[in-house]
């Protein structure tokens, strides 16, 4: 039982009364915050300059809905000018504390609204320009989308959750090859925005970290037209790969894991993999802002995790997926390399997943026991790619997702076997 209060709606008093005043809007923008004083003020000042500069002529409006920022980031907000004709409103949401309430509070505003485009950015971006916004909200209004998710170029070490877990069973499970499903920044139309808010979610992990991976899969289970944006390198506050997960890893990882089993009877009927249309928009070429790793402590967390988690690891893989797990931990003590390959990878990712829909135990518990073993194949991708450029560490990535799609029958297997 959640110990967190069920409210009707994530919108306070003052934003009701807002909405009220401003009536209707064709782009709203939203953006989650959250102590994020050094980077908010940009962001919001470049979406006010491209709502300006593209959509002058419609009425447009940004929401900053926050999490109860304990640092300047709602004072500098409203310090911060935007254009003439832009409308905007900073709210302390309700709810469960998280990113997805956040963006809860915008499906709500969008829905009372009825904007045409719905747009979300993050607020820790060093990279957006005012071309974002036309490059996210044109295909939302044309028609062309119902859903874009952002494509871009990152540092082969940023995003190694996307890279390793989300992004290649994310397509080979529901067949729609969308590169970036937690890439934060998003579009989508009002009718779509209306379902999100409809959706009895806001105490479960989807309130949380887990709500960029519900927004792109339920976009495509849900037979929404999904498309990819180029928006070019992607700068923002990331992390070392190896610094500590916390509680981001269980919530995307679980949220994943629950919406495979939601939709089984729709994934279990997909043949293939239809990539999501990528609307390019020359981007630029450039490499990404570089980002450090800590080699050292990736290995030194898989090889303590596997020994701890040995026992649970016997019950929840394959005998034939142990003993290959077992031969790289004895490789890497007696030669230093570690080599978890991408075939061992997808099936010990399959494995947890079936198991998470078949296990009545503590959920959380198996995630925690996966985590070392992200560490494990996250160091591995590293060292491949220490000296790649972005070209070739994405030649990798994809060969994985292609290795991930191949192996698709081990997990329809194993479900065949269950029944």
């Amino acid at each position: 039982m959640s110990p967190h209060k069920n409210y009707e709606t994530s919108l306070r008093e003052p934003t009701l009364d807002w909405i009220k005043e401003v009536g209707a809007v064709d782009i709203l923008v939203g953006i989650p915050t959250y102590n994020n004083d050094d980077t908010i003020g940009f962001v919001v000042s470049q979406v006010g300059e491209g709502l300006k500069r593209y959509y002058g002529d419609l009425k447009t409006a940004i929401l900053v809905a926050d999490g109860g920022s304990v640092d300047d980031t709602r004072e500098n907000i409203h310090a911060e000018k935007i254009p003439d004709g832009v409308e905007k409103q900073v709210t302390i949401y309700r709810g469960i504390p998280g990113k997805g309430t956040s963006f809860r509070a915008v499906f709500e505003c969008a829905t009372r609204l009825k904007a045409k485009a719905v747009l979300v950015f993050d607020s820790d971006l060093r990279s957006i320009t005012p071309e974002w916004v036309k490059k996210m909200a044109d295909p939302i209004l044309s028609g062309e989308a119902d859903f874009c998710a952002p494509w871009y170029r990152r540092h082969q070490f940023d995003g190694t959750i996307t890279n390793m877990i989300v992004y290649p069973l994310s397509s080979a499970i529901f067949g729609s090859n969308i590169r970036q499903p937690i890439g934060g920044d998003f579009s989508f139309g009002l009718k779509l925005a209306e379902h999100y808010a409809g959706q009895p979610v806001w105490l479960t992990d989807v309130a949380r970290f887990g709500i960029d991976i519900w927004m792109s899969m339920t976009a495509v289970n849900e037979g929404f037209k999904v498309a990819q944006v180029d928006l070019g390198n992607k700068i923002h506050n990331p992390k070392d790969p190896a610094a500590d997960l916390g509680l981001m890893f269980y919530q995307v990882v679980s949220t994943l894991f629950g919406l495979i089993g939601s939709y089984e009877d729709k994934w279990r009927r997909v043949s293939g993999v239809v990539d999501a249309r990528l609307i390019s928009s020359d981007g630029g070429k450039s490499e990404p802002e570089k980002i450090t790793v800590s080699l050292d402590k990736m290995k030194r967390e898989f090889e303590d995790g596997y020994f701890l988690f040995k026992p649970m690891y016997r019950q929840v893989l394959t005998p034939e997926t142990y003993e290959d797990l077992s031969i790289v931990v004895s490789r890497m003590q007696e030669k230093g390399a570690l080599t978890i390959e991408a075939d061992l990878w997808s099936r010990i990712l399959y494995d947890f997943c079936f198991t998470f829909h078949h296990w009545q135990r503590n959920r959380r518990r198996l995630i925690d026991i996966l985590t070392p073993l992200y560490y494990g194949r996250t160091g591995t991708y590293c060292t491949q790619v220490l000296t790649s450029s972005w070209e070739e560490a994405e030649a990798v990535v994809q060969n994985q997702a292609e290795v991930f799609r191949s192996n698709r029958s081990y997990l329809i297997n194993k479900y065949r076997i269950w029944e």
